[in-house]
């Protein structure tokens, strides 16, 4: 059957790409290799509440997301913020307020210095096309961990950036590109509107989770969604695309690619865009990021005047919130996981570590949940990697020009293509509307 547009990857990118395009009476199909759509949004329950695997928090600015799930009817809710964070450093665990940790008076103007710097940086940074930007070449050629060595970070100011490096982009500050890091970090509105949760990116959640607002897209959508439909290949002329799945062949007259770029590589696309193209594909690379929740009958830590919200520099849980429904319970802990040497542990092992991770920074009363889960991205079977791409040095002067310019009929999606929120759900939807605003010109022609 021929189509005008077929959409591969139903996410949010690709939904939104969908919802846009059939709304203005282009006829839409999407092929979707997951039983399910959402993505990297998926949303599980433990202990009878909804808990996201993948993408959890929004915030302000982040207004094409939220205008989204405000016309599907998915309400948000505050992210828990009363009483006191805590930090787990160096064998001790500590209190403190707001977001970044006094650890010593020493610690604090250095990080604060370092944090000065990074934002000055990020300033001169062009955000659409940031190979243009002063010292593009060589902010490329480092990566965030050699410009914190470079500008003498302290060690407590490179361990803290480290935690920020894995729950942001799922890798090390050595393995992200300088130039990618403070693009990123301008997309969001700065550093604090990234990391904040008053006020910033984890402000509010969904209480009945982020995939609703997908499942609500692709009820509108119906039977244009193809699940299970696995794309292998892609024939293209000038003016059509022949895609084949595990579902057969579609033809349509333009093509959305709605994947992550290194996923981009799982298809064989005849003929071969340039050799730019390929080598984006295979050097954009995917960071690993894992979740553990752990459920309690009540959210104790409230009860001691704790906030739910932890950082600590041991592994495997680095990063924590609070996600509970009420002060009546449960209690719901998210971890965020550093998923080297988890990911590859038995899920008993996984709960063993996750739980004591959880325990050293809560006391005893972490020590037995009721319910427990964990969802390592890195290993999932099908398009792993998540939460987005970490990008290495070198790649956004070599090839950021090409991350999203069409090849022919083929356009291109996925929170990596935004311009604002790059990463993020809203990042996505934006790519989405963007994507369907250019495949609708160029039909309109």
């Amino acid at each position: 059957m021929s189509y005008d547009v077929v959409v591969i990857g139903a996410g949010f990118a690709g939904l939104t790409a969908a919802r846009e395009l059939t709304r203005a009476g282009f006829d839409t199909v999407v092929l979707e290799g997951r039983d399910r759509v959402g993505g990297r949004s998926s949303t599980t329950t433990l202990a009878g509440v909804p808990v996201d695997l993948g993408g959890t928090f929004v915030g302000p600015t982040q207004d094409a997301v939220l205008a989204l799930a405000a016309e599907l009817g998915c309400p948000t809710t505050a992210t828990y913020h009363d009483g006191a964070n805590l930090i787990r450093w160096r064998g001790k665990v500590r209190s403190y307020r707001g977001t970044i940790p006094k650890l010593s008076l020493f610690g604090l103007l250095d990080i604060g210095r370092v944090q000065w710097q990074f934002e000055r940086l990020s300033r001169d940074i062009d955000v659409t096309q940031p190979w243009t930007s002063r010292r593009a070449k060589q902010l490329d050629a480092t990566t965030l961990g050699g410009w914190l060595r470079s500008v003498r970070a302290s060690a407590s100011s490179r361990d803290l950036l480290a935690i920020m490096a894995r729950v942001t982009w799922g890798a090390e500050p050595d393995d992200v590109s300088m130039l990618h890091a403070a693009r990123y970090v301008k997309a969001a509105g700065g550093l604090d509107r990234m990391l904040d949760v008053v006020g910033g990116a984890q402000q509010d959640h969904f209480p009945g989770g982020t995939q609703q607002i997908a499942d609500k897209m692709a009820a509108d959508l119906g039977d244009r969604i193809h699940l299970g439909a696995v794309v292998t290949r892609i024939e293209w002329s000038d003016d059509a695309v022949a895609v084949a799945s595990s579902g057969g062949v579609v033809e349509a007259r333009r093509a959305i690619i709605a994947i992550p770029p290194a996923h981009r590589q799982g298809i064989d696309i005849a003929p071969p865009p340039p050799i730019g193209y390929q080598q984006l594909a295979q050097r954009w690379a995917q960071g690993a990021l894992s979740k553990a929740y752990a459920a309690y009958p009540r959210p104790f830590w409230r009860e001691h005047g704790l906030s739910g919200q932890a950082l600590s520099d041991q592994g495997p849980v680095f990063i924590t919130f609070d996600v509970s429904p009420g002060d009546e319970g449960p209690g719901i802990l998210l971890g965020f996981v550093d998923s080297r040497g988890f990911d590859g542990l038995s899920p008993d092992q996984r709960r063993r570590q996750a739980v004591a991770g959880f325990t050293a920074l809560f006391g005893p009363d972490a020590e037995n949940p009721v319910d427990y889960l964990d969802h390592c991205w890195g290993a999932e079977p099908f398009a792993p990697g998540g939460p987005t791409a970490a990008v290495p040095p070198g790649m956004w002067t070599e090839f950021g020009r090409l991350l999203r310019k069409p090849v022919g009929p083929l356009h291109w999606a996925s929170t990596e293509t935004a311009d604002e929120w790059t990463g993020f759900l809203d990042g996505a939807v934006r790519s989405g509307q963007r994507a369907a605003a250019e495949v609708a010109a160029t039909l309109r022609n």
